[in-house]
């Protein structure tokens, strides 16, 4: 099983858009001695909605090879035609990924028969486990805890990434869809109260700059120890919503380029880097949390 702490990574690039390969083996090599226990490569986090469909394969197929089997690596493979995940899942089944990572398909706002439907098709298309993915602040249609459940039923959907921040969804789903299925949060602000509510782990944003406490928040919860994960996290809480003071993964790919972790911050248009106006409040909350700023 894949739980714990696992981080969405970024996607380093070159000021003309490239990616960043060399500083992409540094991340790596920094979450895997920091302890972070998966890594999630083309998600949200990673701008996986603006690399091109070869590309994308790349990117995860470099990160599999560079974690040479020493943590799981799950791979994005959302998209909004049934048909390009389709395509996409097959060709990331041929590079050695642990699972894949299916956010619902965005824009197009499918009913709840139009997302079994497509998440039963990209199943199929590949034996490797599968996670659904739940962020209806980005792509306008909530999988609901029922359809879940119906999901579930196939045998290589072994999970689904809760983004809504919603705990009250955590132990309702826990009952759909029974003790084997693996709920992961999606929202680092209540990402200790979900597992301290049964989840199995963290999908995180912050994790990308803070892995050791988040780790340690992590473990803690997951254990149980309710005060030792507060104390974990004591100094962190403030990121999770200074990461965000503009979309996801702007800030958060800022704050890695302020760390010395790669080489600039550049992101793909339509994303620009972070306005000048955040840069002290996130400076300052990097601080707070004892990282290191260059």
């Amino acid at each position: 099983m894949i739980n714990g702490s696992i981080v969405a990574i970024v996607t380093p690039m070159h000021k003309d858009g490239s990616v960043d390969y060399a500083s992409l083996k540094n991340l790596v090599e920094f979450h895997i001695n920091s302890g972070t226990d998966s890594i999630v490569a083309a998600g949200t986090t990673g701008e996986s909605a603006t690399l091109p469909h070869a590309e994308h394969v790349e990117v995860v197929a470099q990160i599999v090879k560079m974690v040479d089997g020493r943590i799981p690596v799950i791979a994005g493979n959302g998209a909004n035609a049934t048909a390009a995940a389709v395509s996409l899942t097959k060709a990331l089944a041929e590079v050695g990924v642990d699972a894949m990572l299916g956010v619902t398909p965005y824009y197009n706002k499918p009913t709840q028969k139009g997302l079994i439907a497509h998440y039963k098709a990209v199943a199929e298309a590949t034996d490797i486990p599968q996670i659904l993915y739940n962020v209806p602040g980005r792509t306008g249609v909530d999988l609901l805890p029922e359809t879940v459940a119906e999901l579930s039923k196939v045998s290589n959907i072994i999970g689904v990434k809760e983004a809504t921040g919603d705990l009250s969804r955590v132990p309702v789903l826990r009952q759909l869809c029974g003790a084997e299925f693996q709920l992961y949060s999606g929202d680092d602000a209540s990402a200790r109260e979900f597992l301290l509510l049964g989840g199995n782990g963290v999908i995180s944003v912050a994790n990308n700059i803070v892995p050791r406490q988040f780790k340690q928040m992590c473990d803690a919860a997951m254990a149980g120890d309710e005060q030792a994960a507060i104390q974990a996290e004591a100094s962190i809480v403030p990121l999770y919503s200074d990461l965000f003071c503009e979309a996801n993964p702007i800030p958060v790919k800022w704050a890695v380029h302020q760390m010395g972790l790669i080489e600039n911050g550049t992101l793909r248009l339509p994303l620009t880097e972070l306005s000048e106006e955040f840069h002290g409040q996130l400076t300052q909350a990097m601080k707070n949390a004892q990282i290191e700023v260059k």
